[in-house]
């Protein structure tokens, strides 16, 4: 498997690594089982934030006793110092270790105070200085954040959204962090599921010799995937060429990623599988979509408040609302047209 070297934290990773947010959704025992059989089949870069319910504690049970074979990233969204200290204790219980290779400050808006004691980042060095932390990294989903990170020289890694249907501008972080010796690791990789070809996505970031992509893992047939593409590595040729380009034609700029940053809604709007059901039902099975349950989750569009703060708290600007009324519109037309088949 690919070995990488997270710029100046000297710290290695394996290529592909594993995205511990989707475990959370595995029993306890389905979750640990396959955090250890991704470690069993090579992987050794595990990536969890304490925002993600139990997958702390699956990888605590699943790692414990091979705690030196494995980098473990997690991360905090507390805003200021005693959040933070708070929240790198609890995970290190969680985690059952006394160390975590590297800890992010998670989502930032904007850059912290780094002159304010009382900060987010000064926590995060008082953790540093105990020896609970040996590396402080940053995790955003705003470009102009991102670059304003790797320029301030506070930062040893910086995570943000990498895919084959990322603007130019995003894809530029990488080379901007190699430059600045800072690891760069990949979120959203699949672009919050809709890209379903795995040997396309993995012969993308094979481009980049210095990213990290960590693929967000629940089921052991993705699992099992991942490590057989990884085995494969295949190359981008003219086939999985001809498969991003279509992707990139039918992902236009301005579609819901389904980070869920919006949420929650007051009047319990499912926001991020909502904002993108056009792409949702044409990318994968869509029958799921039609069902009473999913129904009535469509239905609460129509109780939209046009507050805004969805959009106010959306990373890529989008008109959340207006978004909505159109997806909520396309779902019904899409009804109409398959209904027959239903």
């Amino acid at each position: 498997m690919q070995k990488v070297r997270l710029g100046k934290t000297e710290l290695i990773a394996t290529k592909p690594a594993m995205g511990c947010l989707p475990v959370q959704r595995c029993t306890v025992e389905e979750g640990a089982a396959l955090i250890r059989r991704a470690y069993e089949d090579g992987i050794r870069f595990f990536d969890t934030a304490n925002a993600y319910t139990d997958s702390e504690k699956k990888i605590g049970l699943a790692l414990a006793d091979v705690r030196q074979e494995v980098v473990i990233a997690t991360k905090s969204g507390a805003r200021d110092r005693k959040g933070v200290l708070g929240h790198i204790e609890n995970s290190l219980k969680m985690l059952r270790t006394e160390y975590i290779d590297l800890f992010q400050l998670h989502n930032i808006p904007a850059l912290p105070d780094f002159d304010d004691p009382e900060s987010a980042y000064a926590g995060a060095l008082e953790a540093k200085e105990r020896g609970w932390i040996r590396h402080i990294g940053v995790t955003t989903h705003r470009v102009n954040v991102a670059e304003a990170a790797i320029e301030s020289g506070r930062f040893e890694t910086l995570q943000f959204p990498f895919s084959y249907i990322s603007t130019d501008r995003d894809l530029a972080l990488a080379e901007k962090c190699r430059k600045a010796d800072m690891g760069f690791i990949a979120m959203k990789g699949l672009a919050g599921g809709l890209l379903t070809n795995a040997r396309a996505c993995h012969a993308f970031m094979k481009q980049y010799d210095n990213v990290v992509p960590i693929w967000g893992i629940q089921r052991p047939e993705e699992l099992a995937e991942w490590i057989e593409t990884a085995r494969e590595d295949p190359d981008l040729d003219e086939e999985l060429l001809a498969v991003i380009r279509k992707d990139r034609q039918e992902l236009a700029d301005g579609f819901c990623r389904g980070c869920g940053y919006c949420m929650p809604c007051p009047v319990g709007i499912e926001i991020n599988n909502s904002a993108r059901m056009n792409m949702l039902l044409r990318r994968s099975p869509w029958r799921q979509y039609f069902t009473p349950q999913w129904q009535e989750k469509m239905k609460r569009i129509e109780n939209c408040l046009q507050c805004h703060s969805c959009s106010s708290k959306c990373p890529y600007g989008l008109d959340t609302p207006n978004v909505l009324k159109y997806m909520l519109k396309d779902w019904r037309e899409f009804y109409e047209e398959h209904k027959a088949e239903l």
